[in-house]
């Protein structure tokens, strides 16, 4: 899987590396029971520090998408990732919320940013940058 980090973008490095690696999730690239690398040697092949990688991991922890597992390492959730929950889904549309309300400052219709949407889906799917 190919990591692009982009020094100059607004959004942090680890949430960068995290998106990516969802992403990877999301396309099939990983699959549950995936190993990742360990913090140091994902640090060292990137050129990044390693707390940058495991704040990446615990974010990804966090949203329950991998599984840290002491001394045997780093791996995509062994039973598979379930169904976003109701409280997920809330968490999403309160996130995707502004976006949506700029584009329509913007003068973007509806039917154009579902197009959007779709067409963004199908770039992930794809492996699309």
């Amino acid at each position: 899987m190919f990591i692009e980090i982009e020094a100059n973008s607004s959004v942090p490095i680890y949430l960068q590396l995290a998106q990516q690696l969802i992403e990877g999730i999301a396309r099939g690239d990983l699959k549950p029971g995936d190993s990742l690398p360990s913090v140091r040697a994902f640090a060292a092949d990137l050129g990044m520090n390693m707390h940058t990688v495991n704040k990446a991991y615990h974010y990804l922890e966090e949203k329950e998408f991998i599984q840290i597992v002491a001394k045997s390492g780093v791996i995509i959730q062994p039973n598979g990732i379930p169904k976003a929950s109701e409280k997920e889904k809330q968490q999403l549309a309160a996130q995707i919320r502004p976006l949506i309300a700029e584009g329509l400052v913007l003068k973007l219709s509806e039917e154009e940013m579902v197009a959007m949407l779709r067409e963004l889906v199908q770039d992930i799917k794809e492996g699309k940058l």
